[in-house]
C-alpha cells in the first residue's frame, strides 16, 4: 500500500466520526470490514458523502432519499451492507 493512499484512508476514517449516532454506527461498521486502503474511486465517493451534513447523509443511508448519482448510490449501498 502506498503512503499517500494510506494517509488518505486514515483521513477519511477520522472524518467518518459523526455527530449523528446513526451515521457513526454505519460508518464504524464499514471501517470494521474495510481493512485495506481504499482505492481512488471508493475514497472519492466516500469523501463526497462525508462532505454532507449529518441529517442529509442519514437520509441517504437510511434509504429515505436517493443519491441521484449512480456511483454515489453504489457507495451508499456498500455502506449499508450488513456486518459479517
Amino acid at each position: 500500500m502506498d503512503e499517500q493512499r494510506r494517509v488518505r484512508t486514515e483521513r477519511l476514517r477520522w472524518h467518518s466520526r459523526r455527530a449523528l449516532l446513526e451515521n457513526d454506527l454505519v460508518l464504524q461498521r464499514f471501517w470494521q470490514k474495510q481493512t485495506e486502503a481504499l482505492d481512488d474511486a471508493t475514497a472519492g465517493m466516500l469523501e463526497r458523502l462525508l462532505e454532507m451534513e449529518d441529517h442529509d447523509l442519514w437520509e441517504l443511508l437510511s434509504g429515505r432519499q436517493d443519491a441521484g448519482d449512480p456511483a454515489l448510490q453504489s457507495m451508499v449501498a456498500l455502506l449499508r451492507q450488513p456486518a459479517g
